[in-house]
């Protein structure tokens, strides 16, 4: 049986309008009521792109092969080399790189050349910020 989700023991429900503390209230007013706040949350293709691009980089397999093609471009088995995971989980993890634009392969006769791109390079920039 699942567990029912209860409601954290000093928080209130209130009406809208309401029930309101005083300060929230007034903030809410000046910022264009419910309404306006509503306005102010990206529409939700905008969150799924954006909830896409941090699971992208939420995985420690995926940053380090992000910050292994910094220095240059390298085919899977260098890769492999590097993150020491089955093949399956590579492509895996490849496929989520290329499908956020963090990365491309480029066919070279039987090997596939990977590369960051300046997208992924962006997003490694952001993430170097969280460790300061």
């Amino acid at each position: 049986m699942a567990p029912t989700r209860k409601s954290p023991p000093h928080e209130k429900c209130c009406d809208l309008g309401k029930d309101l503390p005083d300060p929230i209230q007034k903030d809410l007013d000046k910022q264009g009521g419910m309404e306006g706040l509503l306005s102010r949350i990206p529409a939700p293709s905008a969150l799924y792109a954006g909830s896409r691009f941090h699971q992208a980089l939420a995985d420690p397999i995926r940053l380090t092969i992000m910050y292994s093609l910094l220095s240059q471009r390298l085919c899977v088995c260098v890769i492999k080399g590097v993150v020491k995971i089955a093949d399956s989980k590579l492509s895996y993890h490849l496929n989520i790189l290329k499908e956020q634009d963090f990365i491309v392969g480029e066919q070279q006769g039987n090997w596939i050349i990977y590369s960051i791109t300046d997208r992924g390079r962006r997003a490694l920039k952001c993430t170097e910020r969280l460790e300061k």
